[in-house]
């Protein structure tokens, strides 16, 4: 496995790879890396013939008193996780290096789709996401890229990036990868004291029990939410930021009954620590 730090080390390999014919996987991290995005990697590696992971702690991403100091920075664990599941490159750029200019250049989407949920609290954070991952498109030029199911908002707002913008690349979208005990897997989880962390189960548990309610026939979605706010709320460390439904893929407001394609996103405080999860509830 190599390491590339610099824009032009990665681009060397990726026209190498190009010029061979060479089928090119990216999966786009922000390092601490663990077993969910292991299983990205896992499945770039079975469908692509050059693997390239990247580890970047983005800063246009990070509003004001976010965490951004911080977010855990674990580069030789990463690459030595990365080469394990079957990466071949492990691209770790400085700041400088994928934001040379003083003045910005930004692709934003913009619209619905990034003001709900984390949109609504945290206004820049989509525009920084999507900078990035068309920057980290542009250099890999990869074929195929992966990304986890547990950030839903931001995978809705990629594919309407990749749509609008006419990327030529097919995006893998894995499912959500959890502990043992139902925590999903995130590099935020580090942070939780052991307290918090067995109070973080709410969530799944929550979850469960509104898919339990929906496979039940209830499609009332304003019940369903209230259901699940009010077993979280039962927790007495967490702290609700919301518990909203949302209409796929374009994340509109449901009016009434569920009648298709539904996101069920929680996003709670336990202590300092802000943690997200979801489920997607759908009509046959």
């Amino acid at each position: 496995m190599k390491l590339c730090q610099t824009t032009a080390d990665l681009q060397e390999e990726v026209a190498l790879a190009k010029a061979a014919g060479k089928s090119i996987g990216l999966v786009p991290t922000m390092g601490a890396l663990h077993e969910g995005h292991g299983s990205l990697i896992a499945a770039a590696r079975k469908e692509n013939e050059l693997v390239i992971v990247s580890v970047f702690v983005n800063p246009t991403q990070f509003g004001p008193g976010e965490d951004l100091e911080a977010y855990p920075r674990t580069l030789e664990a990463d690459c030595i996780l990365a080469g394990k599941m079957g990466a071949d490159i492990v691209f770790a750029p400085a700041a400088k290096e994928m934001y040379p200019s003083a003045d910005m250049t930004w692709v934003e989407v913009t619209g619905h789709i990034t003001k709900v949920l984390c949109g609504r609290s945290r206004p820049i954070h989509f525009r920084g996401v999507t900078t990035v991952v068309s920057k980290l498109f542009n250099l890999a030029q990869p074929d195929r890229a992966y990304f986890g199911q547990k950030d839903a908002q931001q995978v809705q707002v990629i594919k309407r990036m990749v749509k609008d913008l006419f990327f030529y690349v097919q995006l893998r979208i894995m499912p959500i990868v959890r502990e043992a005990d139902g925590l999903a897997k995130s590099s935020r989880n580090t942070y939780l004291s052991q307290e918090e962390r067995t109070a973080g189960l709410i969530l799944s548990k929550s979850l469960r029990y509104a898919e339990e309610l929906f496979k039940q026939g209830e499609r009332d979605s304003s019940r369903i939410a209230a259901e699940t706010a009010k077993l979280i709320g039962s927790e007495p460390l967490s702290e609700i930021d919301y518990v909203e439904i949302y209409e796929l893929p374009d994340l509109k407001p449901v009016a009434g009954d569920i009648t298709g394609s539904c996101l069920l996103a929680v996003a709670v405080r336990f202590g300092t620590t802000r943690l997200i999860d979801n489920v997607i509830l759908e009509v046959e």
